[in-house]
């Protein structure tokens, strides 16, 4: 019989929850450690949509990449979604930040996607554990570039910089110019990442590294399908779907 706290243990054996960054939510978020499970949704967020998704599989777990609560809460009542997870009796993991840094997480599946060889981390002193990574491509102009990650991760790119040709790129998924000046310390000609400011974009000409907005959705939301498989390699027993969450995002133009 598997249990709420085996699939938490597993993930903190793969994603320990110690590493996560220091204003995170990881781990069991609402439920019972000691509840059964037999059927487990994945998705990138709860949200209503997501919740639907995963009572019609019959989930009794939801794992979610964003935290279901992030910050204090002063009430949980009808409508809150997790009022509405612990009333249809559905428990949640969140495997935010954790995931992100760990060996085959976020980072990783987003360096696979975009083709970059050799990834290693990127140390910076906001986190414990490398978050962001730097590899190397097949020399390309930063048009090239962004044209190729916005075809891999079925987006639109937001673009500043140019360069002939780059070579040495590194990424951080969802909301990661925080680790950009480590980057470009590393030697990287080009930075992929969700979210990026105008005062970043600004960034590019000043340091000649192009820079890639992809999306937040679109830079993380691939990696479930990765934690999924991992998973399940470890509890084949379980049902799993991942659920097949709408982007937030509309492009209109």
């Amino acid at each position: 019989m598997i249990k709420v706290k085996d699939i938490s243990d597993y993930i903190n054996e793969i994603a320990p929850y110690s590493t996560k960054c220091s204003w995170d939510n990881c781990g069991i978020l609402v439920g019972d450690p000691e509840a059964e499970v037999r059927k487990i949704a994945l998705s990138l967020d709860l949200t209503a949509e997501t919740l639907k998704i995963a009572k019609d599989f019959g989930a009794e777990l939801i794992i979610t990449h964003h935290p279901i609560i992030f910050k204090p809460q002063s009430s949980f009542t009808k409508g809150n979604l997790a009022y509405e997870l612990a009333v249809s009796g559905i428990n949640a993991i969140s495997a935010h930040t954790c995931f992100d840094c760990a060996r085959g997480g976020v980072n990783d599946v987003l360096c696979e996607l975009l083709c970059i060889n050799d990834p290693v981390g990127v140390p910076d002193a906001e986190c414990e554990i490398p978050m962001a990574r730097i590899g190397d491509i097949d020399p390309v102009s930063s048009g090239e570039f962004a044209s190729f990650v916005a075809e891999r991760l079925n987006t639109v790119c937001r673009v500043a910089g140019k360069r002939d040709s780059i070579k040495r790129v590194a990424v951080c998924g969802g909301a990661g110019m925080d680790f950009f000046d480590a980057a470009v310390k590393m030697g990287a000609e080009a930075y992929v990442t969700g979210d990026i400011s105008h005062h970043h974009f600004l960034m590019a000409e000043e340091t000649g590294v192009t820079i890639i907005a992809a999306g937040h959705f679109e830079t993380e939301n691939p990696a479930m399908t990765k934690l999924m498989d991992i998973i399940a390699s470890k509890f084949g027993d379980a049902e799993y779907l991942v659920v097949n969450q709408s982007n937030p995002v509309r492009f209109i133009g």
